[in-house]
């Protein structure tokens, strides 16, 4: 156990408050090592991600947490999060988002080139890939997610948000 709290099993008390021998995984806190993370989530080709925080790992409810590494000179296949809102911090690496916007009228590829420290804010549903330009270093980013578990809708091409394509695919055995 990697925390001291007398209340928690192996300290004074021995049990927890409730009078069982183990605390319920949401009265306690939780510590996730680096090195804990697990890679048995849903995918996307092109990058590799991992849970840190999720229903399976501690209970979780309203929230998902965990890294994403795209290896260098690596796009992602094109997807998207279903209903989950997307929040990324990036870590390592310049990591490029790619959407369509349809603001000017005609959809247009916007490409976010971003730095080490930067956060991108991805809403439900809505089309995009990673990309790492790099050819030699790995891109590691955090993401957090409103949704307990990661959702991952891969698609075969991105699209403005509001197409027959967002329909087809979100409905259940799109792809």
């Amino acid at each position: 156990m990697d925390a001291f709290h007398p209340d928690l099993p192996g300290h004074d008390h021995g049990s927890d408050p409730a009078g069982g021998s183990t605390p319920p995984l949401r009265a306690r806190l939780h510590h996730i090592r680096a090195d804990a993370l697990d890679g048995d989530t849903a995918q996307t080709g092109g990058m590799r991600r991992f849970a840190a925080i999720s229903g399976g790992s501690v209970g979780s409810e309203r929230i998902w947490m965990g890294q994403t590494h795209v290896a260098p000179g690596t796009a992602s296949s094109n997807h998207h999060h279903g209903e989950s809102e997307t929040a990324i911090h990036v870590v390592q690496g310049h990591p490029e988002f790619v959407f369509l916007d349809n603001s000017g009228g005609t959809p247009e590829e916007v490409r976010i080139r971003t730095s080490p420290g930067d956060y991108i804010f991805v809403p439900p549903y809505v089309p995009h890939r990673e990309e790492n330009p790099s050819p030699d270093d790995e891109a590691v980013v955090v993401i957090a997610r409103s949704t307990q578990e990661a959702i991952v809708v891969n698609l075969p091409e991105l699209y403005v948000l509001g197409t027959d394509a967002l329909r087809k695919s979100s409905r259940p055995g799109g792809t």
